[in-house]
């Protein structure tokens, strides 16, 4: 697991008022807590079968918690992903999409899921406009910051 991996986990953490997690896997396992005063805990890991370091983190008060929309040469506003993982259109697959190509969105406006260990995040505009374009397919990964939508501002 590297530190981009690490800070995604904690951006979730942030955002869903998460204070402990817990990650164990073949070859490791990881361990973060966050204080009452929302700064951060030192990571504690187990006994690994290899030798490991302690990973200095910044404060969680320090990250953004999610990417701010931005305008790319066109006039259009990117909206991005703010964190790790699998990408929705819509509620279940049986149902529409949240938005399609044209469609109008407002600040509130849910415009896809993002699941993130087994976790079903609504993702919304954070700006108003209409959809221009779809960047990313439906059940495909996405990373921290990767643009989901162009919009054209109103």
């Amino acid at each position: 697991m590297d530190l981009k991996d690490i800070k995604a986990i904690i951006d979730l953490m942030k955002k869903n008022s998460i204070t402990e997690f817990e990650l164990e896997r073949q070859d490791s396992k990881i361990r973060l807590k966050r204080g009452l005063n929302g700064g951060a805990v030192p990571i504690q890991q187990a006994d690994e079968p290899f030798p490991t370091q302690p990973v200095a983190l910044p404060p969680i008060s320090g990250q953004p918690a999610v990417p701010a929309p931005t305008s790319v040469s066109n006039g259009e506003i990117e909206i991005k992903s703010p964190m790790i993982g699998t990408f929705y259109r819509s509620p279940s697959p049986e149902a529409a999409p949240y938005i399609e190509i044209g469609g109008e969105v407002g600040l509130d406006t849910v415009v896809c899921i993002i699941e993130a260990m087994k976790v079903m995040n609504e993702i919304k505009a954070e700006v108003k406009g209409a959809i221009t374009q779809v960047l990313v397919e439906n059940g495909k990964p996405v990373e921290f910051g990767q643009p989901l939508f162009k919009v054209r501002p109103n």
